[in-house]
């Protein structure tokens, strides 16, 4: 059975039908299912379908955090090989929010950074639930400067609710790493491809996703602050965080309206967290055709520095 989110009870309802006429073929063999398990499965899809295909933008935020979306590593473990991880910032310490190295995308050596949010109680401690501190910002310069010198690619993987906002990080310069990272990032003279793969928080997301090109995963979401936090700070009511999701133009489709994005990578019916590998090889060929798109390029940071300077100019 999967996590369910509210919306999808109609969806939770027929499955768990399913599941018991399961077990009632598992505990009776002389009791045939097939064709009432068939009926409701095609049900399931259907409904799945007509959900999906009409998501509130509070309805794409829930998605995108689901807990068993496709994570950082679950995306390098599929579409990486012999990935490095190089750690810490030669300034203070590592951040395990931030993982960055190098790695070989479809044969070809790139630089791959990104934010994990772990899967479990553990790791989600451990990477900090994808929120990064200055001196993962300052890791992932370290790495994209590296990328520069050595004339490799880098592809970047966003999936933050923001940077950690915490009394320890603002003493140690957060906001000036997250201006570092992005001004490194409209720097570099090699391409930079991000995707969004879940949540795409405020200048913890923008920090690693000034790229060349910008796409976001169909249910991810990109805005300048949460949801939650929007509605506390325009009517001291973080309850109202649907009302902010709904005027905010959060999601993909809004974004690529907006030209803040380039394109919108389709997700399987029922979300990246339904069939994962389907989600994230639909990723690695859009990163596939931006880089071979990109290759060769001369006039890379000059383009990138004009698309974000170009955005909001005709609103």
């Amino acid at each position: 059975m999967h996590n369910y989110l509210d919306f999808e009870k109609p969806i939770s309802d027929l499955e768990g039908k399913i599941l018991e006429l399961k077990t009632l073929a598992e505990q009776d063999e002389s009791v045939d299912t097939s064709d009432e398990i068939a009926r409701l499965e095609t049900r399931v899809r259907d409904a799945m379908a007509d959900i999906y295909s009409k998501l509130t933008p509070w309805q794409k935020t829930q998605v995108a955090r689901h807990a068993d979306r496709p994570h950082f590593i679950d995306y390098q473990t599929q579409l990486f090989s012999e990935f490095t991880p190089l750690a810490g910032d030669r300034k203070f310490a590592n951040d395990d929010a931030i993982q960055a190295g190098f790695a070989r995308f479809r044969g070809e050596p790139v630089v791959l950074i990104g934010q994990e949010k772990g899967s479990d109680t553990k790791s989600r401690i451990r990477h900090n639930f994808g929120s990064a501190r200055p001196e993962g910002y300052r890791k992932a310069i370290r790495i994209m400067e590296l990328a520069d010198r050595f004339g490799l690619p880098v592809i970047t993987l966003v999936d933050t609710a923001g940077a950690y906002p915490g009394i320890g990080a603002e003493e140690r310069g957060q906001a000036e790493a997250i201006a570092r990272s992005t001004e490194t990032c409209l720097g570099v003279k090699v391409p930079i491809v991000s995707v969004i793969i879940g949540e795409g928080g405020s200048g913890g997301a923008i920090a690693i996703a000034t790229g060349n090109r910008v796409y976001m995963l169909e249910h991810a979401i990109y805005s300048v602050i949460s949801p939650e936090g929007a509605a506390s700070i325009l009517w001291r009511d973080s309850t109202r965080a649907k009302e902010a999701a709904q005027n905010m133009k959060i999601t993909a489709e809004d974004l690529k309206s907006l030209g803040v994005i380039d394109g919108i990578i389709p997700e399987p019916i029922g979300g990246a967290h339904r069939a994962p590998e389907k989600a994230i090889a639909s990723a690695g060929d859009i990163i596939a055709s931006s880089l071979s798109e990109l290759k060769g390029r001369k006039d890379l940071r000059e383009e990138r520095r004009q698309k974000f300077l170009a955005m909001g100019r005709q609103l």
